[in-house]
């Protein structure tokens, strides 16, 4: 699913919520346009017409772009006769029949991404049970948006790391100290990258968007230069046969616990990561661990990466 679809999901499912919690006749919204300092309306739920389809609304203009300027919520109990907003969209709004109508921007990283708004076909004030709810609705759509930002970033920076960590392929000669330990800080940010998006996974909603982050992720588990990959010795008493590739089967949550741990997160890190409580932690980092005949944290880690679970 395409980035722009998908947010358009996100803002359609809190309208929907929305309109559902507080009894909104009409529920709207959309999100800032790539490069333009406008809102386009693409999101209707509960309207009776077009009118309001496809409206740019831009910053300062109407309520929606007051609560742009002003980056924060913004209500007026009877819109067309109202001083407090400009009136560009009045033709708009009135052939939907809307005179109450709230405001309340979509805010990531202190910019705003979008609005979404709430009315009602009366004159009436907006209650504070009802702008709260919007409020908590625009927060999840900001959530959404953070985190397919944070998701995005993490893999251009995979795919990046991918295509310059290759320490230890077969075949390559001694190379100069100073190669080797930027091959080495590469790697240690492969590392960190990998360990970041299966934590990111179990929050990402859409599933194209999570089956691609964790497709990369077996990619850097995979890439050259693992200790899979490498065809390394086993070094003394470290994990036996049972981490040979292939053999060893973790679970989901286990590798996430195995991922942190290998980035050097304790217990308890590894828990507020992955929204986990400590005691959650260990009984799956013993179980990856008993599966890996490993018995020390650095073992099953060193096990995990010659089986291919992690970079």
């Amino acid at each position: 699913m395409a980035t722009g679809a998908a947010d358009a999901v996100e803002m359609r499912g809190a309208l929907m919520r929305l309109r559902r919690e507080t009894g909104l006749a009409v529920a709207f919204g959309g999100l800032v346009e790539p490069g333009r300092a406008q809102v386009r309306i693409s999101e209707l739920n509960g309207t009776t017409t077009a009118a309001l389809s496809a409206l740019a609304v831009s910053s300062g203009n109407g309520l929606g772009g007051k609560a742009v300027a002003l980056v924060r919520p913004c209500a007026v109990s009877d819109y067309s006769s109202s001083r407090r907003i400009s009136h560009e969209y009045d033709v708009a709004v009135a052939a939907e029949g809307l005179r109450s109508v709230l405001a309340v921007p979509v805010v990531v990283r202190r910019r705003v991404r979008g609005v979404l708004y709430g009315a009602l076909r009366s004159a009436q004030p907006l209650g504070d049970r009802t702008l709260s709810a919007a409020v908590e609705a625009a927060r999840d759509v900001e959530q959404s948006l953070a985190v397919r930002d944070e998701v995005d970033g993490l893999l251009a920076a995979a795919r990046g790391l991918c295509g310059h960590a290759h320490p230890g392929a077969p075949g390559r000669s001694v190379r100069h100290a100073g190669a080797q330990g930027a091959e080495g800080m590469v790697w240690e940010r492969l590392r960190e990258a990998h360990g970041a998006l299966r934590a990111l996974a179990p929050r990402v909603v859409d599933p194209a968007l999570r089956a691609e982050l964790l497709a990369v992720c077996e990619t850097l588990a995979a890439s050259p230069g693992s200790a899979r990959s490498a065809g390394s010795e086993r070094p003394p008493g470290s994990a036996g046969p049972a981490c040979q590739a292939g053999q060893v089967r973790l679970t989901p949550r286990e590798l996430d616990v195995l991922t942190c741990v290998a980035v050097g997160a304790t217990n308890a890190a590894a828990g507020e990561r992955l929204g986990l409580r400590a005691e959650t932690v260990k009984a799956y980092l013993r179980s990856a661990m008993r599966k890996l005949g490993a018995h020390t944290r650095l073992e099953a880690v060193v096990a995990a990466r010659r089986a291919g679970l992690l970079p």
